[in-house]
């Protein structure tokens, strides 16, 4: 790893051996949300002894580390606490896997979640038996949407905030992170840095990790009985955050596309984009009519256009400024 990486805390007697199972979670100021999220996992029933390895990604406020480190330095959760001193959330990510995969010799399981999460009671039992049952290398869970005050609930539906999968078991990809479980063999076979960086501020490097996983091999699983609760804030049932994301979405499938298929790919992926793009007329009338909303309608139509404005480089980075997502 190029990045800087400190340990800021770590909780005492620590057993670093016996942890069979670590959970990542990247946090930049969300400090007041973040101690939710650790709540969540210290209520966690039926688990095996687990570690926390919380990752603050901001390295000058460095919030998120004030508000966890008394958690861990009185043992309330084991662990520890990391400053990822490069920004983006890719980096964040790159430098939680790693310093588990160093510390953690018997780690077998990597689970994600995020800061603006909270992880049902049984979430990481479940998810460890999702793998072990089907098996499968990688799993996802859903993320469900728990809108703040003020959002406009009738867009709940919207495709960015619904799950890709509806039942448990086997799928082809998966293509968030915020809710996952990751074998170590997968880490140790792909090696660091896991996440490209180049996806650090426009999202997506976990959906090109997947890809390149899929490449080597790697199954893929689905537990729909593990949610994450996801806080919605209300910006982002706006127009202008919503027509981002949907912009945002059909950039990096271009982009991951064009990874994979080199220049050679170009004339089919080309194709494929004007090909989703004639279509996108019929598919948002039907998503419209079946929602009740031209709004949530419109998003085949914006991923389309995002592919096409990927070809021409434009791509909208929006987590650049963390305070506008």
């Amino acid at each position: 790893m190029s990045q800087t990486i400190t340990v800021e805390c770590v909780s005492p007697g620590l057993d670093h051996a016996a942890i069979d199972t670590v959970v990542t979670l990247p946090t930049f100021r969300r400090p007041e949300h973040l101690l939710l999220t650790l709540a969540s996992l210290s209520a966690q029933r039926g688990a095996p002894r687990f570690a926390v390895i919380v990752m603050e990604n901001d390295a000058e406020g460095r919030a998120g580390l004030d508000a966890a480190r008394p958690l861990f330095e009185a043992g309330e959760i084991g662990g520890l606490v990391l400053v990822a001193q490069e920004r983006g959330n890719c980096s964040a990510y790159n430098a939680g896997w790693t310093t588990a995969l160093e510390r953690f010799p018997a780690m077998r399981n990597l689970l994600v979640i995020d800061d603006d999460e909270v992880a049902a009671q049984d979430w990481i039992a479940r998810m460890i038996a999702t793998a072990d049952d089907l098996p499968a290398d990688i799993v996802g869970g859903p993320q469900v949407a728990r809108f703040e005050a003020g959002a406009r609930t009738r867009y709940e539906n919207h495709p960015v905030f619904t799950p890709h999968y509806r039942t448990t078991g086997s799928v082809p990809i998966l293509f968030s992170s915020g809710n996952v479980l990751i074998r170590r063999n997968v880490l140790e076979t792909m090696g660091a840095p896991f996440l490209d960086t180049a996806f650090n501020f426009i999202g997506g490097g976990d959906a090109d990790f997947y890809s390149r996983c899929r490449e080597r091999g790697f199954r893929f699983g689905w537990c729909a009985e593990a949610p994450v609760f996801e806080t919605v804030p209300s910006r982002r049932t706006e127009f202008s955050w919503l027509n981002a994301r949907g912009l945002r979405n059909g950039a990096i499938s271009a982009i991951i596309e064009r990874r994979r298929g080199g220049r050679h790919g170009a004339p089919k992926r080309i194709a494929k984009s004007l090909g989703l793009l004639a279509a996108s007329p019929w598919r948002s009338l039907r998503l419209g009519l079946g929602t009740g909303s031209a709004t949530i309608g419109l998003y085949h139509c914006q991923v389309a256009i995002g592919r096409l404005m990927a070809e021409f480089g434009r791509v909208n980075e929006q987590y650049r400024q963390a305070e506008r997502n």
